[in-house]
């Protein structure tokens, strides 16, 4: 197990930023081997503590960025890599990739990091939000979490995370990481993600906004029928075409028969709006 980066004194992690920090040479240089990275790609590292992967980083890109809510990081991989990258004392939550890649001729964000197990979801989808500004996102997570994104329909591991991730980038996973990697250690295993962003949604979709508050209403009362999970999302629920089988769950329904029916019931709920306009507009 490797020590920290060189002129860098080792944190006392903070369980309240959730952090463990990586202190596995060998799985420090996989992941980084993994990336591929160019001299002009531009590479946004998450929460780059005791300088992991940023020692490799920084000596296969002119560009790098890193970001990091904990200020003693910040100092220190200032001090270490005085020059050599970008660090912005923020929350990674509230970061504007539009300005990161902006005058760079459309060139996207390459970002990897070893993300707090706390802050997974909101970190997943900050990134979704903003795919049109990122290439791929390699992240370090709990093996768990890691499950549900590659997850397949009929499974338990299949919900929200599998739908949304799934819907908009190619989603692979690599490989697993020890508890053992990090200090303190976990008490899960970790396993290594990366998402390739689509150019366009797997399949098309009328609305993304309403299509999200679908997914989130039904796989939130996932042991009910969609037709009893959407009556709490609409009100009342149309009929809709028989492809689009009201009398099953969530978890039985592929991505691409989730797109069908949003876009069906998202039509309807537009067609009832204009009827209703049509009937209250003065003759």
């Amino acid at each position: 197990m490797n020590v920290p980066t060189r002129n860098m004194r080792p944190l006392r992690p903070k369980q309240s930023l959730g952090q463990n920090f990586l202190r596995d040479g060998n799985t420090s240089r996989k992941i980084v081997a993994s990336l591929d990275v160019h001299s002009d790609d531009i590479v946004l590292e998450i929460g780059p503590g005791e300088g992991a992967l940023t020692k490799y980083l920084v000596e296969q890109t002119r560009r790098l960025i890193a970001v990091d809510i904990d200020r003693r990081v910040v100092e220190q991989i200032e001090e270490a890599f005085s020059g050599r990258l970008k660090i912005f004392h923020e929350d990674f939550l509230q970061t504007d990739f539009a300005a990161l890649v902006q005058g760079t001729e459309k060139q996207k964000l390459r970002i990897v990091g070893n993300i707090p197990y706390n802050i997974t979801s909101p970190i997943l989808f900050h990134i979704l939000d903003h795919r049109t500004f990122v290439s791929d996102a390699t992240l370090t997570m709990q093996k768990e979490v890691a499950k549900r994104l590659v997850a397949k329909p009929n499974t338990k591991d299949y919900g929200i995370p599998s739908v949304f991730c799934q819907l908009f980038a190619d989603v692979e996973l690599l490989f697993d990481v020890s508890a053992k990697c990090f200090f303190p250690p976990p008490k899960v295993t970790s396993s290594v993600v990366r998402m390739k962003m689509l150019r366009e949604p797997r399949y098309e979709i009328a609305d993304e906004a309403f299509f999200r508050a679908m997914v989130r209403a039904v796989f939130g009362k996932r042991r009910k029928t969609l037709r009893n999970s959407l009556s709490f999302f609409l009100d009342p629920v149309p009929d809709v075409s028989p492809k689009c089988d009201l009398q099953k769950r969530p978890e039985q329904l592929t991505i691409q028969q989730l797109a069908d029916l949003s876009n069906e019931l998202f039509a309807h709920k537009n067609s009832s709006l204009r009827d209703r306009r049509s009937f209250s507009t003065p003759k």
